[in-house]
């Protein structure tokens, strides 16, 4: 599934390939139209040109359609970032080795991220979701380091470290004036940190 496809037909018979990938644009595009409150399952399917019954194949709830990755496939470039990063790198080094992997994963989706971005940040329950994804990162980057035979607190406080860094370098990236490349602004986020704690 591809999602930085933003464009589709809406005259797409019921039968059509990538119905996930549909729903997903289909469900963005009518939370940054209408509200995520005001959008029900029912306009999801039909925007698609797909079922309810389609969309409960995919998804438990709406909600499910901004977290359908549940951080698996983005938290596992990461975590494989990490764990292959030379033996030598210290865990901060590893940790960003993992996050600068993440420019290939979010390479075409700068416009469904940013449209996520605004849904997420208007609604108090999704901010609260993707918290809970974060903090899911923060322990699989601890547990990668650990893996590499770092000890506590060192482990737990570069995950969360490193979490931070791409939640601040990912918001830079989405927000109006910004743009440009996710893993240079990874890149200026570590230095930042580096020069906090220095």
């Amino acid at each position: 599934m591809s999602l930085g496809v933003i464009g589709y037909s809406q005259r797409m018979a019921r039968w059509e390939p990538d119905a996930l990938g549909r729903l997903a644009v289909a469900a963005l595009e009518l939370f940054s139209e209408r509200g995520y409150d005001e959008t029900t399952v029912a306009e999801i399917a039909e925007r698609a040109g797909l079922t309810k019954r389609t969309f409960f194949r995919y998804f438990a709830d709406k909600r499910e359609v901004l977290f359908m990755d549940g951080g698996g496939e983005f938290q596992r470039v990461i975590i494989e970032a990490v764990g292959a990063a030379p033996a030598s790198a210290s865990p901060l080094e590893a940790v960003a080795a993992g996050l600068e992997a993440t420019g290939a994963f979010f390479e075409g989706r700068r416009e469904f991220a940013i449209k996520r971005h605004n849904v997420i940040a208007a609604n108090p329950e999704l901010q609260e979701r993707e918290r809970m994804k974060l903090a899911s990162l923060a322990e699989g980057i601890a547990e990668a380091l650990r893996a590499r035979g770092v000890t506590e607190p060192a482990a737990t406080l570069a995950g969360e470290a490193g979490t931070s860094v791409f939640h601040v370098a990912f918001a830079r990236w989405v927000s109006p004036d910004g743009g440009g490349d996710l893993v240079a602004l990874i890149r200026e986020s570590l230095g930042e940190l580096r020069n906090v704690a220095a």
